[in-house]
């Protein structure tokens, strides 16, 4: 029986490391040459949604990319709930400096969910005229083919095209930390599952196919779980279509970072994976390196030790090979990130079962009570 157990757990531990080595070398394939841009002769319209609330380190460069889109046929609606937000006075000097864009600002707020983002874009939502709606973040850094990249993504069979962001120019550990969860862990994983037909939504960016979110219910069906990007995932696949991933992912400039908000971050969104897709959670105990490595102990005993440096090596090797082929974060301090990145996931799994709600910008977001009545 206990040579059965550990040739188990060897297996285990070859099979973790394959599937990482795997997921390193499809997320690189996606880099090997720059998207193709493929307009059609009459480029449908296209809505540009843009929420934003408070302002962040880089929002004026990231707001600012927005107006340098190459775009033909765009139009642009920037959303904020209140007057005196600070993005306002902000977006309506970009506004007045680029007159030659079809872009607006719409204030205000819908009480349709519990979720403030959604209340945020509702007005924006109910305005848009295009065949394709963007809700894109205010914090991403858009290329200025963005939106022929997302329109590029689509298949007859796709409802939702999305992406997720690559963190870049962090300043600091911390915020090496979380551009490591961003990018060779989170970004490498969703890349990879759009690579085998597998793609799910991540709210940074949703661009969706009007009609089909209209079926659906509109942006208050998105309430229905904690996080909107969940909840796109589902209302595409009740509908028999595929939520699919531009071929490369859009940056998010991070900035300075602590620990601590680093640490809650993290936990919202390992919070909101649990609540949305609770089996693929339970089983992100697994996705580091020093799980499959103490399996090898049953086999190896001692030897475990001598063995973690070439594992170890291979693993985080794929890993910054990855990076480094797609030009994201790949410095010393980002490598040393990546290791630390490991060493919270257990203690981050465990903390996500003890509670499934969290705060985020001032509201309480629970199971249960994420969709409220129109007011």
């Amino acid at each position: 029986m206990m040579v059965w157990i550990a040739g188990l757990l060897l297996g285990f531990a070859a099979i973790a490391l394959g599937l990482h080595l795997v997921s390193a070398a499809l997320t690189a394939w996606r880099y090997r040459a720059p998207t193709p841009r493929h307009l059609p002769a009459a480029p449908p319209l296209v809505t540009l949604l843009r929420p934003v609330c408070g302002l962040d380190t880089h929002d004026a460069e990231t707001l600012g990319s927005t107006f340098r889109l190459t775009y033909p046929n765009l139009e642009i609606i920037f959303c904020a709930a209140r007057d005196e937000d600070p993005a306002v006075a902000l977006l309506t000097r970009l506004i007045a400096e680029n007159p030659g864009v079809n872009a607006r600002l719409l204030v205000g707020e819908d009480r349709i969910t519990a979720n403030p983002k959604l209340n945020n874009l509702e007005k924006g939502w109910q305005a848009a005229r295009g065949e394709f709606v963007a809700m894109t973040d205010s914090n991403l850094l858009l290329p200025e083919d963005y939106i022929e990249q997302l329109l590029a993504a689509f298949r007859p069979d796709t409802g939702l095209v999305t992406s997720p962001p690559i963190g870049v120019r962090g300043d600091g550990m911390a915020a090496a930390l979380e551009c490591a969860f961003l990018n060779g862990f989170q970004g490498r994983w969703q890349l990879a599952a759009d690579s085998v037909g597998l793609g799910y939504a991540q709210g940074k960016t949703l661009m969706w196919r009007h009609e089909v979110l209209e079926r659906a219910g509109g942006l208050v069906s998105l309430g229905r779980d904690l996080a909107e990007d969940v909840a796109s995932t589902k209302r595409v696949r009740d509908q028999g279509l595929k939520v699919r991933l531009t071929r490369q992912a859009f940056t998010q400039p991070i900035g300075p970072r602590n620990f601590a908000a680093v640490w809650a971050r993290q936990l919202r969104w390992a919070r909101v994976r649990r609540d949305g897709f609770v089996a693929l959670f339970a089983l992100e105990i697994l996705l580091g390196p020093f799980v499959p490595l103490a399996a090898l102990v049953p086999t190896l005993g001692w030897g475990t030790l001598g063995a973690a440096v070439p594992f170890l090596g291979l693993w985080y090797g794929a890993e910054l090979a990855m990076m480094r082929f797609a030009g994201w974060p790949s410095k010393r301090t980002d490598i040393a990130a990546m290791a630390l990145r490991d060493l919270l996931l257990a203690p981050l799994w465990l903390q996500t079962w003890r509670s499934r709600g969290f705060e985020w910008r001032g509201s309480a977001m629970a199971p249960g009570v994420v969709t409220e009545a129109k007011a």
